[in-house]
């Protein structure tokens, strides 16, 4: 899978291994903003993982946070696949 290197941002795990990630998406969801990434594969075949991180704006600087608190994350994560993805085509 080839990322558009405009768009690719590296992320650390807790384990400190360096993610290297296309941006796919930013939403926004009880006023908070979070992004959707796609983790860069090793192989064509490999299906990418989606990686859902809060996005803050602070000035001209951008950051990517852990979403930590599960019930946030399982809120956001249902708001995403109640979405409609052939709106977004539109």
């Amino acid at each position: 899978m080839a990322f558009d290197e405009e768009n690719v941002i590296e992320i650390t795990d807790d384990d400190g291994t360096v993610l290297r990630c296309e941006l796919y998406d930013i939403l926004e969801y009880e006023g908070k903003q979070y992004a959707l990434l796609l983790e860069e594969t090793s192989a064509d075949t490999e299906e990418p993982e989606i990686v859902l991180m809060r996005y803050v704006e602070e000035g001209e600087e951008v950051f990517f946070e852990t979403i930590d608190d599960d019930e946030e994350f399982a809120k956001v994560q249902e708001y995403i696949e109640t979405l409609d993805p052939e709106e977004d085509e539109e």
